[in-house]
């Protein structure tokens, strides 16, 4: 009986989907499209495509590990695993905490520029960082109430902006022509990216952010009914469906808008697309599913990044506050939301987040490759093709970074040289308990998974001196 009700509790394949891309359908597809007409002129939609490859083979390794080890901090574990739980793990690790706080606050900016479009507001620094900060709050509240009101709203506000983008999209394509569909397929009548290959390489680095949510999935393994399983099935399906709706929604946006148009309102480029097709009912239409989308991307990613912060802080790699615990990782994780949405704009959260996601995955596949491919039963050339993807579109970002924006990777360099800072004096000062209680503790989260619970605690003895 007891066992029944805690598999009712557990999430479904679909309520975990239905997370997944909940945090994917939301800044990445309304916040990023101009950004990415910036850097890959009128190929938005090859880019979004691109992206949805290297994605696709970055998976893998997520995948393979997550299914041998399902756990509530499915990356923090698989560092910890390949690196030992030391500098190296806790600070990439945080690198993905970090990226994932400012995936949210991306979030929350982007719900507040869509919100005040129809009032010709959506440039307001001050109404923008506001709203931004409410959304937050509003989606931590709802976390606040438990798994299966996290679900239940994920599930409902999936379906309502994947069916919202989807008519969106269709209703735009049969606007400009279904003969707008030929566009994925032929150079004809588009803008070529300004700096050529590297601007179209550069561009595809930001759509990276459109799916990176995928790797909150990996987060739910203590509760996912059946991980070992659904764990890959769900990042599949999400990954599958969002890459059909993106690529459907660009396709849309370059047959109403030239680049120049695109980008002039690149923060809310959907809003000012959907205008010359449909009026202004499709412009509060593509408002109300882009706040839908914002908020329950918000709702999802903070039940998701709370736990990956819960591992961190059970591992000794992260501090928690004053007294019980409770729901300290929700409180600290919407505060840093809040703080980086009222002090950064969209351009730099997105770099910022770019880069330390993309080092981080590529920390992910090395570690798979060098230490954990035998346990996990992972082929090496997948994750050897996911590095080489990687650097393929971060090094062009980061050269025409420098160029345009070199205040943001200052700003990227300092956010990382701290983060690996304090990692070294956590790690020094930490007791060697600490890493033991955080390793029982995580395999105690794993559930049935001793098999592979007993190779990661290999891996973390024969590395713990990292």
């Amino acid at each position: 009986m007891d066992h029944s009700t805690q598999t009712q509790k557990k999430l479904s394949l679909t309520g975990s989907v239905a997370l997944g891309t909940g945090v994917m359908i939301g800044a990445g597809i309304f916040a990023l499209v101009g950004q990415v007409a910036e850097l890959a002129g009128g190929w938005v939609p090859w880019a979004f495509f691109a992206g949805a490859v290297v994605v696709a083979f970055s998976s893998y390794s997520y995948i393979r590990y997550s299914a041998t080890n399902p756990s509530s901090g499915g990356i923090a574990m698989l560092l910890k695993a390949a690196y030992g739980p030391g500098v190296v793990a806790g600070s990439f690790s945080l690198f993905m905490y970090v990226s994932m706080i400012l995936a949210e606050s991306l979030l929350g900016r982007t719900f507040a520029s869509y919100l005040l479009r129809p009032f010709g507001l959506q440039g307001s620094a001050v109404w923008v960082a506001v709203l931004a900060v409410v959304a937050i709050v509003a989606a931590a509240l709802v976390n606040l109430v438990g798994n299966r009101w996290v679900e239940r709203s994920a599930t409902v506000t999936a379906a309502i902006k994947i069916v919202g983008i989807a008519v969106l999209a269709v209703a735009g394509i049969l606007a400009a022509g279904v003969s707008s569909l030929g566009r994925l397929f032929s150079a004809a009548d588009r803008t070529p990216p300004e700096a050529g290959w590297l601007g179209f390489l550069a561009g595809t680095t930001l759509c990276i952010l459109a799916y990176k949510g995928f790797t909150t999935i990996t987060n739910q393994g203590a509760d996912l009914q059946q991980p070992e399983r659904n764990i890959g099935r769900s990042i599949m399906i999400s990954l599958a469906l969002c890459t059909v709706l993106y690529l459907l929604i660009t396709v849309a946006v370059t047959g109403s808008l030239t680049v120049p148009q695109i980008v002039a309102a690149r923060d809310y480029a959907l809003a000012e697309a959907a205008e010359p097709m449909f009026g202004a009912w499709g412009v509060t239409l593509t408002v109300v599913i882009a706040v839908v989308a914002t908020l329950s991307g918000l709702v999802a990613s903070l039940f998701s990044v709370s736990k990956l912060y819960d591992m961190l802080r059970d591992m000794g790699q992260a501090p928690g506050l004053p007294g019980k615990e409770g729901h300290q990782s929700l409180y600290i994780t919407a505060g840093l939301a809040i703080l980086m949405a009222a002090f950064f704009d969209l351009s730099q959260i997105a770099s910022l987040g770019a880069i330390l996601y993309l080092a981080m995955d590529i920390a992910i596949h090395w570690g798979i490759i060098r230490h954990l491919k035998d346990d996990v039963g992972a082929k090496a050339w997948i994750p050897w093709v996911a590095i080489v993807l990687d650097v393929a579109v971060l090094v062009p970002f980061l050269i025409l970074k420098a160029q345009s924006d070199p205040f943001t990777l200052v700003v990227t360099a300092v956010v990382a040289l701290t983060i690996v800072v304090v990692q070294w004096v956590v790690v020094r000062r930490r007791p060697d308990e600490a890493s033991e209680e955080g390793a029982s503790e995580g395999g105690a989260s794993e559930g049935g998974a001793s098999e592979g619970g007993a190779s990661e605690g290999g891996a973390s003895e024969r590395h713990s001196a990292r």
